[in-house]
């Protein structure tokens, strides 16, 4: 009891309202006030109260779960039944993904969270005009000092087969790896081409993982592309191109050149490498700016919200609003391996 008093007095202190055991949406913190998200690995996840609790061998955390945004749950990690209702509850999605978030295995929402994001890029992707406009949005933030206000889709694919095809030669140049052309084979990363167009398969299969875990994370469609169409995560492939030419390319390349041509080497890599350069965060703050119009923050006030045909959305009990997220804004808690695998042990 002494504990719990004197975590509510903490509560306070740092201005978090009164524990709740089930949370209405005026209770909830604001989206633009949490934590952009928590990663956990190898720890156990529990619920003390109305905190969230990581628990490894090193150290024991406490995070209010009203506060997360999104939980990555990685490799190595056990969550608790109680802890899972606390953070759907707390309209925290969460996210089973690999190391560092390479890979997306699963994804899970709760009933509190809110809808308008998804609804906007709903909007957007149905009606012609305004997808056009959000690839080229996509466009010129890989041709930054380019007009694509005006090019049709044939012109910018045009523009970025050829900005792609640079790439390669340069780094084939840099690096000393011959490159011949691209192959691949899809669902099998390893299945065609020489060294460099396997490793840049598996690359962009685990990139893929990464944007997947970050669109399911702050509610967004996985399916809901603007260049690409047809699949389950064709949003997911759009937001992976723009990170291609800093993340996989330069390390396929790189790999290859050191000989280093294992799956688990570009697994490793490319999750320290997306560690380092923050590539949640910047995936957050990109698809906010392509799917928000300009100027206008994107509103998260449909927590039991009702339609109207004339006004859009009345508010059902007390409004709040949000804009979507602020970047960099990101915790880790990972615990040490349990057994230190030896240096020269192959894994």
């Amino acid at each position: 009891m002494a504990a719990g008093c004197s975590r509510l007095r903490r509560w306070r202190r740092i201005g978090m309202p009164e524990p709740w055991w089930r949370a209405q949406p005026q209770d909830l913190y604001q989206i633009e006030d949490r934590i952009t998200s928590v990663y956990a690995e190898r720890c156990h996840i529990d619920r003390d109260e109305n905190a969230i609790v990581l628990v490894n061998k090193a150290r024991t955390v406490h995070v209010p779960a009203a506060l997360i945004a999104v939980m990555l749950i990685g490799p190595g990690t056990r969550i608790t039944h109680p802890a899972v209702t606390l953070l759907a509850d707390s309209g925290t999605a969460m996210c089973w993904v690999g190391e560092q978030g390479v890979r997306m295995y699963a994804s899970g929402l709760g009933g509190s969270r809110g809808s308008q994001l998804l609804t906007r890029q709903a909007w957007l992707v149905t009606r012609p005009q305004e997808r056009l406009a959000v690839a080229r949005r996509m466009y010129a933030m890989r041709f930054p000092d380019e007009d694509t206000s005006g090019l049709t889709m044939q012109q910018l694919r045009g523009r970025e087969g050829a900005r792609v095809r640079g790439l390669y030669r340069n780094h084939s140049q840099r690096t000393g790896v011959p490159w011949q052309r691209r192959e691949y084979k899809p669902g099998d990363s390893s299945a065609a081409g020489d060294d460099v167009n396997k490793l840049l398969s598996i690359a962009n299969s685990v990139l893929y993982g990464i944007c997947h875990a970050a669109i399911a994370g702050i509610g967004a469609s996985p399916a809901l592309g603007f260049v690409h169409t047809g699949t389950a995560i064709s949003f997911v492939l759009d937001i992976a191109d723009l990170y291609k030419a800093d993340y996989t390319i330069p390390l396929a390349f790189d790999l290859v050149a050191a000989q280093r041509l294992t799956e688990r080497d570009v697994r490793i890599e490319l999750r320290d490498r997306a560690a380092d350069g923050k590539l949640l965060a910047t995936i957050v703050k990109d698809v906010k700016q392509l799917l928000n119009p300009p100027d206008v923050d994107l509103i998260d006030q449909d927590l039991g919200a009702l339609w109207d045909p004339k006004l859009g959305e009345v508010a059902s009990g007390v409004d709040w609003s949000s804009t979507l997220f602020e970047e960099q804004r990101y915790l880790e808690v990972i615990g040490p391996l349990i057994d230190e695998p030896k240096a020269d042990s192959a894994t």
